[in-house]
């Protein structure tokens, strides 16, 4: 098979004195988001997918948030380490779709920002990468504004 799909989904609460990081960008908001690393659900989500595309397991298999050496790391950094997984597999990307899920702030000014920290990241075109925000018309936990979700699926393609 010459192609493979992923899935992945990443949940944090927000909370008080933590920075706000989705793609990479830091967002403007009182809240940000609590988590062993920088808790980037977007990012996180997409490293899943591409994990998932190849049965290679969760983040967290490789990035154990108790181990104090993923203390707030960077989500870019650990996207860039399974990428480089991913390709010395003999795969690389064809593309990513993804969705964020949270009801303030309004994402839509940090979208294409996102998008090229990822791109960059990845060694990928901009295009390459899609990003939607929605929100979770005031329902459960997103809804209430207690975290904030993100899903996101990868088509890998052999090399």
């Amino acid at each position: 098979m010459n192609i493979r799909i992923g899935n992945g989904y990443d949940i944090h609460k927000l909370g008080t004195q933590r920075r706000l990081i989705l793609g990479g960008v830091d967002i403007p908001h009182e809240l940000g988001l609590i988590g062993h690393s920088d808790a980037d659900v977007l990012t996180h989500a997409i490293m899943d997918a591409m994990l998932g595309a190849l049965s290679l397991g969760d983040i967290g298999h490789y990035f154990p948030p108790d181990d104090p050496k993923w203390a707030g790391a960077d989500s870019l950094v650990l996207l860039s380490q399974v990428n480089q997984l991913v390709r010395s597999q003999g795969w690389q990307i064809g593309n990513i779709d993804s969705v964020i899920v949270a009801e303030r702030p309004k994402l839509k000014p940090h979208i294409n920002t996102m998008r090229d920290r990822l791109s960059a990241t990845l060694e990928l075109k901009s295009d390459q990468i899609g990003i939607k925000a929605t929100t979770n018309e005031k329902l459960g936990p997103v809804g209430r504004e207690e975290g904030i979700a993100a899903y996101a699926v990868a088509l890998l393609v052999r090399d």
